[in-house]
């Protein structure tokens, strides 16, 4: 797991950890639980919604860890501001991923299906609150992976399907060299979302 802080956020938003983990074997379950989750009313409730109070995220669909941090930053962002288009801060990541402004559709290709492996889980929050990696492991049945293995997990070519980049001129162009290709879907992508939140 990695820890990232911005001073400059407020203190409740101002601390990120991110962990990746493969190998999961548990992702129909988890998302049962987050559904569940989400019905349950009273403090059963709110024990249940905190215990699980992450954004999970299908770690094929990222490209990089800048890509990531933006999507993050913008809906940190979003928070601070009172303009999530979601419900929290940790959904306002998978809408701020999508390409598209349909929330439905972004917690389906961006969240975690029934046959996820490979599952980025990120927890926005103070800079005082402690176990956070321990609190993932708890919910996720995986292999802690470090974040630098990404690159090897990202599935290219969903990526670009999702973003309609199979057309892009630019890819054409370096379309023999993979590495190439890769640096320039994932800059492509990357300024997508930094841009998103002034273009919706």
């Amino acid at each position: 797991m990695e820890t990232f802080r911005y001073s400059h956020l407020p203190s409740e938003s101002s601390t990120v950890h991110i962990a990746l983990f493969t190998n999961v074997s548990n992702s129909a379950a988890l998302r049962s639980r987050i559904v569940r989750a989400s019905q349950l009313d009273g403090p059963d409730g709110d024990t249940e919604r905190e215990a699980i109070n992450f954004a999970f995220i299908d770690a094929r669909l990222i490209c990089s860890l800048l890509h990531l941090q933006t999507a993050i930053y913008q809906a940190i962002l979003a928070h601070t501001q009172g303009s999530l288009r979601t419900k929290t801060v940790h959904s306002e990541i998978l809408w701020a991923l999508n390409p598209t402004n349909n929330i439905t559709e972004a917690i389906r290709r961006y969240g975690i299906a029934d046959a996820t492996t490979s599952l980025i889980a990120v927890r926005i929050s103070s800079s005082d609150m402690n176990n956070v990696q321990q609190r993932m492991s708890s919910v996720v049945d995986g292999t802690l992976t470090p974040l630098d293995q990404l690159a090897q997990i990202t599935d290219w070519a969903t990526v670009k399907k999702y973003h309609k980049l199979n057309g892009e001129p630019a890819l054409k162009e370096v379309a023999d060299d993979p590495n190439q290709e890769r640096m320039i879907v994932d800059e492509i992508v990357t300024s997508s979302v930094a841009m998103k939140s002034v273009m919706a």
